[in-house]
């Protein structure tokens, strides 16, 4: 006869799962608004950013932005000329990322309460 091992939650490591990865990447106020931005309308410069997602400050889009980029779900690319253009994108991990908070929007839209 086999046993079939049980699984506690207060036994696992959390931290260390890729659960706990994933959110870390999209945890924050706006960081899941700015991808659906970007989703949506492909390449955009900081100013359109701020004024696509209303109520977000100058320090909290560029915190949100240098985040993004750095865990790379986003691109930035910057174009040498004056005033300095700046664009940013979805870089391929970050539309790789797109369908599983597709399944998290229609989850919340379907069990609202």
């Amino acid at each position: 006869m086999e046993i079939k091992s049980t699984r506690c939650i207060a036994s696992e490591r959390l931290c260390d799962t890729g659960f706990s990865y994933t959110l870390s990447l999209i945890s924050g106020k706006y960081k899941m608004t700015i991808l659906y931005t970007l989703t949506e309308f492909g390449v955009v410069r900081y100013n359109e950013l701020q004024r696509y997602i209303k109520g977000i400050s100058y320090k909290t889009l560029s915190l949100s932005l240098k985040e993004l980029e750095r865990d790379g779900l986003i691109v930035r690319k910057e174009y040498p000329q004056i005033p300095p253009k700046v664009e940013y994108s979805l870089s391929e991990r970050g539309k790789s990322l797109m369908p599983i908070l597709d399944g998290m929007c229609e989850w919340g839209a379907k069990n609202r309460l």
